[in-house]
């Protein structure tokens, strides 16, 4: 009934701008990810859902349960972030990467902090694996995000097999299982591989981050864009207190912090090094 009601052009429960506002505030104070204005037949359609789920009759009530219960919040930050990401995603940071542990003998630890569902962790894995000619290497692999449902997709290591098409052949088969008979048409992340890499719950507004500096590099791509400024600028400037003073931090291909140059300092393209 509900597919029916949306398809014909009303909504199953009233949805109006000052709901979308509250939604707005509520995921910015809670995550602070800035809800474009654009975004709110997307916010309508996945809440929608948890509404439903909960058996309640309006927003009102729905925002009223995110507000008393962490189970819930946790639901709601899953349903309001977006999740894109595959792997070896903007190849040049993985090249910068294994010319970095070409050059540098002493690295140690390398926190992905926008893990996704896995596949961007598990290429870090991929490259380091190849630089030591093992899966037993000195490299702590930490990954990390706010969403605990595609944490736990990354953790089975566990997808299609289109999503390693690009992927070159010796590599498939060096890091992936790719499934028989009812797991035919999925590929699984190699148990040693998936030993290399820790993933965490972490939300990076918080006050605290439970990763251990000091950090060889940081990946922290395409996340910077869903904050507002200041936000922006007080990440960055702990991220980068945390990195080696030779360390590199890879941003996102939409963003850009060149203006910066009191905490970075660019040294390739989307790539930076603390300043100092």
């Amino acid at each position: 009934m509900a597919e029916v009601q949306e398809r014909s052009g009303t909504r199953e429960f009233a949805f109006e701008k000052a709901d979308f506002k509250k939604v707005q505030q509520m995921l910015f104070k809670k995550a602070g990810i800035n809800l474009s204005d654009a975004k709110e037949a997307m916010v309508y359609s996945r809440l929608a859902r948890r509404i439903r789920a909960l058996n309640l009759k309006s927003f009102n009530d729905y925002l009223a349960v995110v507000g008393r219960s962490e189970a819930e919040l946790e639901q709601f930050i899953n349903a309001l972030t977006t999740n894109l990401t595959s792997f070896f995603r903007e190849p040049h940071h993985f090249t910068a990467l294994a010319d970095y542990l070409a050059e540098h003998s002493n690295v140690t630890n390398i926190w992905c902090a926008a893990s996704s569902t896995g596949e961007e962790p598990y290429s870090i894995a991929m490259v380091v694996a190849e630089a030591f000619g093992s899966f037993k290497t000195p490299v702590k692999i930490i990954a990390s995000d706010i969403d605990s449902k595609v944490l736990a997709k990354a953790k089975a290591g566990v997808y299609p097999l289109a999503s390693i098409s690009k992927i070159p052949i010796e590599r498939q088969k060096q890091f992936f299982h790719k499934g028989k008979g009812a797991r035919e048409g999925k590929v699984k992340v190699v148990d040693e591989l998936r030993q290399m890499v820790q993933f965490k719950k972490l939300n990076l507004t918080d006050q605290s981050w439970d990763v251990k500096a000091p950090l060889d590099i940081i990946f922290c791509r395409n996340v910077m864009i869903y904050f507002d400024k200041p936000t922006q600028l007080n990440v960055l400037k702990r991220m980068v207190d945390m990195l080696k003073p030779t360390g590199l931090y890879m941003a996102g291909h939409s963003e850009n912090f060149n203006m910066h140059t009191n905490l970075v300092r660019p040294v390739g393209k989307t790539i930076y090094r603390p300043a100092g």
